[in-house]
């Protein structure tokens, strides 16, 4: 079965600021971590059929990751880039568990509304290994994230 799980946000920032902090990979380091994680960007071509492959590493050592110890990595294939507008990402965990097994994918759309740019991410096809609760705050500490980078 396929889950969907979106988190909208308003940042008082332009969507030419937060566009660019979407193809940037020293920014996408520091903003897309949620909370209790840091990032590091493996390979960034953020052009259409362009890829990323990021670690994001828990704070706490005792946290077990999707990708062993206490680490995520995923790799995704950027689909359509258009500026100031959206990004869309075809995404995949490295990970031997099957409940996070599939291609989810990321559309991060900007439209400019009262008091900044509405920001909002949906992820498609949510592998079932990860809690809706838990992916809905990760995504909206995300975007307070990239928040506070972009004002």
């Amino acid at each position: 079965m396929s889950r969907t799980d979106s988190v909208t946000y308003t940042i008082e920032a332009t969507p030419e600021t937060i566009y660019a902090a979407l193809v940037d990979p020293d920014a996408m380091a520091i903003w897309r971590p949620p909370a209790g994680m840091t990032g590091k960007v493996l390979d960034f071509d953020p052009t259409p059929g362009g890829r990323l492959r990021m670690a994001l590493d828990y704070d706490d050592p005792a946290q077990h990751g999707k990708s062993g110890d206490n680490r995520d990595i995923f790799e995704s294939r950027f689909v359509k880039l258009i500026p100031n507008e959206s990004v869309v990402e075809e995404v995949a965990f490295d990970s031997r568990n099957p409940a996070f097994a599939g291609i989810m994918t990321v559309t991060t759309s900007l439209s400019l509304g009262t008091g900044g740019t509405e920001v909002t991410i949906a992820c498609t096809n949510v592998p079932s290994g990860i809690g809706e609760a838990d992916h809905l705050a990760g995504l909206a500490s995300t975007l307070e994230n990239l928040a506070r980078y972009c004002t």
